[in-house]
């Protein structure tokens, strides 16, 4: 519960990862003079410019794609966090640092399973596929590494203080029975061998699918997945073969396919899934993506559903309430035991009174005004 947890509090922290950068990033000015404005120091990092606008790119690209109509003014809502999370994810991967966290093992299984998802035979495939999509190797494991690290401090100096009494799980419960109500539903695991063919160009040059799947493509996709559901007939287990066998997205996953109400699959398919136990799963399929086995890991009848099946997901709602303001408080207390020094003109939404504050010589100030002056007269 509690890595799933840590996970979802990062996906906001995760965001800044594509966008932070530790060395220099230079900056074309209008004269041809390369220069980097540094608008954050911490300690012994900075916070660029670049840096900023990264973040605000993937947020602008996050925001959209989970809300497609959001507004400008729930964009600005975000964006005015954005230098206060950077500085977050300065401060906890120092943490991290001082704290001797290494997450080199776990780097290299992460890497494999995006690998395994891939399909790809070697790290060389996937760093190609990367350089294809223009995206640096190195950057993306360092990326992936300051995440994991960002994670462990916060389930350790965070999560590892919070608890969840059984008495708090059954007031929740009893307070929000009437929002708990569901339909029958299944849960379901997939197992894909694809009979996609490959894409094919058509005489006016546009990229499409074949209009006829090969026989040949067809007969051994069925012998493949003839051959997996034998081996579960034989006791294999079905998270792992999916992930070594399954085309399908979901393979990584084990083939977990969340779950399905009556009425949102094919009729053939919901007559076999919803008449299966949890555990149970069916023959190969086929379908017009190819052979799938389907696996019910769940089935949950109507109505308010007992305590027990709900009570994990209870004590996560829980425990994500308390470690919302608990992480604020622990990373304001990171802030009053660093040293801060931003900008003027940008702002630290998650700035604490007790910081150290930085002290400006007059040269400091004279530095400044000349810095505003060279802007003026298009230097930077």
């Amino acid at each position: 519960m509690a890595v799933r947890l840590i996970r979802f509090l990062m996906k906001k922290l995760a965001v800044l990862l594509l966008g932070l950068l530790f060395g220099t990033l230079w900056l074309p000015g209008q004269d041809n003079t390369v220069v980097e404005e540094i608008i954050a120091r911490i300690n012994s990092n900075i916070i660029t410019r670049a840096d900023l606008r990264r973040a605000r790119e993937q947020l602008l690209n996050d925001v959209h794609q989970q809300d497609p109509n959001a507004g400008a003014q729930e964009i600005k809502d975000h964006e005015k966090d954005l230098l206060r999370d950077l500085i977050d994810q300065q401060l906890l991967l120092q943490k991290g640092e001082e704290l001797g966290i290494n997450v080199d093992a776990e780097v290299v299984k992460r890497l494999d399973e995006i690998r395994k998802q891939m399909h790809a035979d070697s790290m060389e495939d996937v760093e190609k596929a990367a350089q294809a999509q223009g995206v640096s190797f190195e950057e993306f494991k360092q990326n992936l590494k300051n995440q994991l690290i960002t994670q462990r401090v916060i389930g350790q100096e965070v999560g590892g203080h919070i608890t969840v009494s059984q008495q708090e799980i059954q007031q929740a419960y009893d307070q929000h029975k009437a929002q708990m109500e569901r339909p029958e539903q299944v849960r379901l695991s997939e197992i894909l061998v694809s009979t996609q063919s490959a894409p094919v160009k058509t005489e006016k040059g546009k990229t499409v699918l074949p209009a006829m799947v090969d026989p040949d493509v067809i007969a051994k996709a069925q012998a493949k997945a003839d051959q997996i559901y034998a081996m579960l007939q034989k006791g294999g287990k079905f998270d792992e073969l999916a992930k070594q066998y399954s085309d399908g997205p979901t393979s990584a996953n084990g083939g977990d396919l969340e779950y399905f109400k009556r009425g949102t699959m094919s009729k053939d398919l919901e007559q076999q899934v919803f008449a299966l136990k949890p555990g149970e799963y069916t023959k190969p399929i086929q379908t017009n993506q190819g052979f799938v086995i389907l696996k019910v890991t769940e089935h949950q009848e109507a109505g308010i559903p007992p305590l027990k099946d709900v009570e994990a997901r209870l004590q996560e709602n829980i425990y994500m309430q308390k470690m919302q303001p608990k992480l604020r408080d622990y990373l304001t207390s990171l802030r009053e035991n660093a040293y801060i020094d931003i900008k003027p003109g940008y702002v630290d939404t998650g700035a604490s009174p007790n910081e150290t504050k930085p002290i400006y010589t007059t040269a400091a100030a004279q530095d400044t005004s000349k810095q505003k002056k060279k802007k003026k007269l298009g230097l930077f």
